[in-house]
């Protein structure tokens, strides 16, 4: 588990994180989600030790992580996949780790097969392309077998086959009861891998809760409509709460009232329905329109994020 509390990181005049708190539960998957600035890895950096807070606390497992006797049993984390020694071999990256925890060569091989990296595992880590490194840095956070797993961008660089493997090893770990907390950029792959949100804009928490919890309270639920009476239908669904936009003749896109009764007033009214279809948000969209006004930059012109990571 991580429980930060009044968590804040000031950087001179400009806070990166503004009195942030959470709770990251073992047995779920937690996506922790931001646009470029918002603050995202500044906290990650913050939960295991490598910047101390201005103010507030982080607890992962009970205790600060500097606290832990034996940090990779208990941590693992990949918030930096090229902070690694390139003139080494990855085994012997490897080696090197789990010597500070006594652990030995068999354990190295096991994540050496476990991430993949059997066929370049020899090789210096200067040659490696972004992919290998990014599964170079998740086999040295699997390496204490550890209870929490904090994973920055995971899936940077890998292909499909490795974004399905990191999806299927998280939700394993997961299921397993232990503490996965990763961020991701792919909105996409998030809504499929994440059972729980935790939003952040501008160094303070947006909203949190189960992923279709917080596409539902941010985007809300459309129903396109289909109709040769669209025009009157639309005057008898007319409301307080209700919106109504027509994108083609004939065509409705209603928000603020179910499908059930958009149905029933059509059939009261003798009005044909010829499509009636409830539309759910994407995570994309909620993201997108949560974090509209905490975006550190724009591209000129227009509302889009840059890509990088927090």
């Amino acid at each position: 588990m991580i429980e930060a509390t009044n968590l804040t990181k000031r950087y001179g005049t400009k806070t990166a994180v503004d009195g942030v708190s959470f709770v990251v539960e073992p047995g779920t998957v937690t996506g922790f989600l931001g646009p470029n600035g918002a603050g995202k890895s500044t906290t990650m950096r913050m939960i295991v030790g490598l910047d101390a807070p201005t103010s507030g606390h982080v607890t992962v497992n009970g205790k600060p992580y500097a606290d832990h006797a034996s940090p990779l049993h208990e941590v693992g984390a990949l918030l930096e996949a090229k902070a690694v020694h390139t003139g080494r071999s990855a085994r012997n990256h490897l080696r090197a780790l789990a010597a500070t925890h006594g652990m030995g060569a068999r354990r190295v091989d096991e994540v050496i097969d476990m991430t993949g990296l059997g066929a370049v595992a020899n090789k210096r880590v200067g040659g490696f392309s972004l992919g290998m490194g990014q599964r170079l840095g998740i086999a040295a956070a699997m390496l204490g077998d550890p209870r929490t797993l904090i994973l920055d961008e995971p899936v940077n660089g890998l292909d499909p086959e490795g974004v399905k493997w990191v999806r299927t090893m998280v939700r394993y770990l997961a299921d397993d009861g232990r503490t996965v907390f990763l961020s991701s950029h792919l909105m996409s792959e998030m809504a499929i891998t994440a059972d729980h949100l935790i939003v952040i804009g501008r160094g303070r928490i947006l909203t949190s809760g189960p992923v279709q919890q917080v596409i539902d309270a941010t985007s809300g639920t459309s129903v396109t409509v289909r109709s040769p009476g669209a025009s009157q239908l639309a005057e008898l669904l007319a409301a307080s709460g209700v919106s109504i936009s027509a994108s083609e003749p004939g065509v409705l896109s209603v928000r603020g009232v179910d499908a059930a009764v958009i149905g029933d007033t059509a059939a009261r009214h003798g009005i044909a329905l010829h499509e009636l279809t409830p539309v759910r948000a994407s995570l994309e969209e909620a993201f997108m329109t949560l974090t509209a006004d905490e975006v550190e930059y724009h591209s000129a012109g227009t509302h889009v994020q840059e890509g990088a990571a927090a």
